[in-house]
């Protein structure tokens, strides 16, 4: 099917000179198996919930393996992949797919520099799911982070006076740091409070991880100039397809 094949995590980090991204997808406890071909690395993962595979390198190659493994039956409808950055032409004919998202994956390596409401952001517990709910219902519906995630490690957010404003997820399974879900009530947008919310969190997971890392969708311009401002330099090219 491939050109070499890789069983376990340390052999696919090895493989791909342990990039931050396959740090953060090879999450402790994964069983994955995995391929290189052509200077691409893909991998399938046995647990969920989560993305059935990704790959890192050459996007061609990388398309190609997959497409392999839905031939063999050994991925299929429903399911996630995370791809190197692929546009919907170089799928047509090769996988079938429901839906095609573009995003970026950012990572730091420093503290950011400190913002003014930062200190208002603090750790959630599960007393505060139905305002976490609600929140994202009405600010991120289309987040997959929600209240019950089981890869979600903690909660944290910004309150004003009672009311939860602005929330984001730890959702850190690898050896590296990863925020998701971060999300402010949108009467509350332009106030700094998106730039504490992200600032807190990556001060709280850059005192455990070397890299902390995030997903942006590629339109989400003024996130991305966000991001920037506050040290996440590092810079990965995705694609995730929903197999139909």
């Amino acid at each position: 099917m491939a050109d070499q094949e890789l069983t376990g995590c340390a052999a696919l980090l090895a493989a791909t000179d342990h990039h931050p991204y396959a740090r953060h997808a090879l999450w402790r406890g994964a069983e994955p198996r995995g391929w290189r071909r052509d200077g691409a690395v893909a991998w399938l993962l046995s647990s969920r919930p989560g993305p059935a595979g990704g790959a890192l390198g050459a996007p061609g190659p990388a398309v190609e393996v997959f497409t392999d493994l839905v031939a063999a039956g050994a991925v299929g409808a429903g399911q996630w992949l995370h791809l190197p950055r692929t546009g919907p032409e170089a799928l047509a004919g090769r996988l079938t797919v429901a839906r095609h998202d573009e995003w970026d994956f950012l990572w730091t390596t420093t503290a950011p520099p400190r913002q003014p409401e930062e200190d208002r952001v603090v750790r959630l517990g599960e007393a505060d799911h139905p305002a976490l709910s609600a929140l994202i219902e009405s600010s991120f519906p289309s987040t997959t982070s929600r209240p019950g995630d089981p890869r979600i490690v903690d909660w944290y957010g910004i309150r004003d006076g009672d009311r939860l404003v602005a929330c984001g997820a730890d959702r850190s399974r690898g050896d590296v740091g990863f925020l998701a879900g971060l999300t402010v009530a949108p009467d509350r947008r332009g106030r700094g409070l998106g730039a504490a919310l992200t600032a807190g969190m990556t001060r709280a997971l850059a005192a455990r991880y070397d890299h902390v890392t995030l997903g942006v969708y590629t339109d989400n311009v003024g996130a991305i100039r966000l991001y920037r401002r506050l040290g996440f330099t590092g810079t990965l090219a995705r694609s995730s397809v929903h197999l139909a």
